[in-house]
């Protein structure tokens, strides 16, 4: 990942008028720095309006009552606010721009304006302008501007960035939604559920194909609301994502990447709300998305399936950018088709890769035994042997790809990155190739590029398989994970790293074992403490809690929804999906008890639950499994 963008919430930052709160977690500065830190990019999403599903879309309670329908307009008094709220961001990030040796490159005004509220056709055009000209005058120079250009949103000339979610938590509905739009590989850039493809602005409408295509919200994952519980997979995410670059995308940026915690408001909560006018409920404090990492730094699956993508666009993105994509006639543009292949062709200068998407979330796609994937490049039309296209497949392959010192004609297996000038690809089935000159590369299976991560150590680079995070260091790399960490390493290591013992080669690649004694894991009790109108009340024990840097406390219950209570004061809540409630205990300074409140949830409750809950009566209520699990940072040096 190159870049990292963020909201700037403006009722988190100025709640009461005049009065701003930059600190501790808020500190705008301190997130920018650390971007800047880690050699990463950023992205200012100044709104002034955000929605991320926050209180009234991220405005004060005050600037709602001051201006009422004024708000989002070209009022004057309403810009005027405006104006002032960003002065006060740029006071926090002044000097951190790209043209000051700073991180932030890019600047977002508004959020899906003309789509979700605000004013539409020219005068919406106009208010974006008018925000623009604000940003620039307060000091905010920057190479890039951009908008949210879906569902009809306007965005006064700015860069268009897209967006698309497995699935909608938003929608009224409380049944199993379609087949989801983002399946099929098209060049229309939109969610089919949000809106159309075209856009009015200066009267003349004009396609998105005139713009790069770019997402900044594809769904890293989904939040859950009081009426939907949908719990996206791994396979969901990295499918969408490989159908957005079938299709033509050259930036896969995700929302969330990271899922986060509300704040605790002076005023109110901070969460979105039937009670202020929204159209859904939300918990008061969890925002975890079901993201990549998610609330407390836990990673899901889909962050190893993003990561297959994110490797591959760092050593491969800049030719596939010139790539066009193409689609054989053949093609479905209909998701409700499940038959149909869906594929595409993206070349241009002798080389190119053929995608194919036969995944659909929650439906059964149609399976293509024999299939022979072809592609017209250069002028001669390459044939790759016949490969059996299985319901849930999602892959792409090279054609005239450069490795080492040949190139691969063709191979079926999905390249991921390169090591020291040898393409390293994947699969998850025996694999056919040509090559011509000395075309040297390395295959893995596609378990093991879920958990590999490409590391640059003194100059030397290295493919590390392993099943924690690995973060690189000067001298070598930190594992977060488990407490007995094992990693594989293409080329070998220069010397063994100390608490690890050499374990021998397999497949080319050498293997380490920690050698440290393995500690040990804490105990969890529950019991019940009260319960008053259905509302169980019960008492988390945890107990030899050893010296760690996380302990994720993973709490199986049956209910509606999930309050936690420490030394009595609300920390966390969860809307019940089926998969568990994990809250991380150091942020909370790792206490040794805490309470936890479970909801009823009753046969009779309209709430669509992709995991059907099994009822033993007519209600549903209760902690039925705990446990805790340690996280620890292992240090390998060599």
């Amino acid at each position: 990942m190159d870049i990292v963008s963020s909201y700037v919430i403006w009722i988190h930052h100025e709640e009461i008028e005049g009065e701003y709160d930059f600190e501790g977690g808020k500190d705008l500065r301190r997130f920018v720095m650390a971007c800047e830190k880690c050699g990463m990019y950023m992205f200012l999403r100044i709104g002034p309006w955000c929605h991320g599903e926050v209180r009234n879309g991220g405005f004060p309670d005050w600037l709602v009552n001051k201006h009422k329908e004024n708000i989002r307009t070209n009022n004057e008094d309403y810009l005027a606010d405006v104006r002032r709220f960003y002065g006060r961001i740029y006071e926090e990030v002044k000097g951190c721009f790209i043209k000051d040796g700073g991180a932030i490159i890019g600047i977002q005004i508004e959020n899906e304006y003309g789509h979700c509220g605000g004013l539409s056709g020219e005068e919406g055009e106009k208010h974006m302008r008018f925000l623009t000209g604000i940003a620039k005058e307060t000091g905010f120079d920057v190479p890039l501007y951009t908008a949210t250009g879906w569902g009809g949103a306007v965005t006064g000339g700015l860069l268009p960035v897209m967006g698309g979610y497995c699935d909608a938590p938003w929608d009224p509905s409380t049944e199993k939604l379609p087949p989801s739009g983002n399946y099929v590989i098209t060049h229309e850039r939109n969610d089919h559920g949000i809106g159309s493809d075209h856009h009015i602005g200066h009267g003349v409408t004009f396609s998105f194909e005139d713009f790069p295509y770019l997402t900044a919200e594809l769904g890293g994952g989904l939040q859950v609301t009081a009426h939907r519980r949908p719990v996206p997979s791994g396979a969901d995410i990295g499918a969408m994502s490989l159908t957005k670059l079938a299709s033509g995308c050259n930036l896969l940026g995700y929302y969330m990447y990271h899922g986060g915690t509300n704040p605790r408001g002076k005023l109110s909560t901070l969460q979105e709300s039937t009670a202020t006018g929204s159209l859904n409920d939300l918990p008061e404090y969890s925002y975890d998305f079901k993201a990549p990492l998610r609330e407390y730094g836990q990673r899901a699956e889909s962050f190893n399936e993003i990561k297959l993508l994110a490797m591959f666009a760092k050593d491969f993105g800049s030719e596939l950018c010139t790539m066009p994509a193409e689609l054989p006639d053949s093609v479905p543009s209909d998701p409700n088709d499940l038959s149909g292949l869906r594929m595409s062709v993206r070349q241009s200068g002798g080389s190119g890769y053929i995608f194919v998407n036969n995944y659909q979330r929650l439906y059964r796609m149609a399976e293509h035994p024999g299939t022979v994937l072809s592609a017209n490049i250069g002028g001669e039309t390459i044939k790759l042997p016949p490969v059996d296209i299985r319901n849930g497949d999602y892959f792409f392959y090279p054609i005239n790809l450069k490795t080492g010192g040949g190139v691969l004609k063709y191979i079926t297996a999905s390249p991921l990155c390169t090591i020291n000038g040898k393409a390293v690809l994947y699969t998850d089935r025996p694999y056919e190739y040509e090559a011509v000159g000395n075309a040297e590369f390395i295959v893995i299976s596609r378990k093991d590029a879920l958990d590999a991560y490409k590391l640059n150590v003194r100059g030397k680079e290295y493919l590390i398989v392993c099943g924690g995070i690995v973060c690189g260091t000067e001298d070598g790399f930190d594992i977060i994970g488990g407490s007995s960490p094992v990693f594989h390493t293409y080329p070998r290591l220069e010397g063994t790293p100390a608490g690890f013992e050499y374990a021998g080669e397999e497949n080319g690649f050498h293997i380490y074992r920690y050698s440290a004694e393995k500690k040990r894991e804490p105990s969890v009790e529950y019991s019940l403490v009260s319960e008053m109108s259905g509302v169980k009340k019960y008492r988390v024990d945890i107990s030899d809690m050893p010296a760690c840097e996380e302990c994720y406390v993973k709490l199986g219950y049956g209910g509606n929804k999930a309050r936690l209570y420490i030394d009595g004061r609300l920390a966390d809540d969860d809307y019940c999906t089926g998969e568990g409630w994990t809250t991380g205990l150091a942020r909370y300074g790792f206490p040794k008890s805490f309470e936890a409140e479970i909801y009823p949830l009753y046969k009779s409750d309209r709430i669509y639950f992709e995991n059907a809950p099994v009822f033993d009566g007519d209600t549903l209520c209760g902690i039925n499994s705990a446990e805790a699990v340690c996280e620890y940072v292992t240090k390998v040096a060599f």
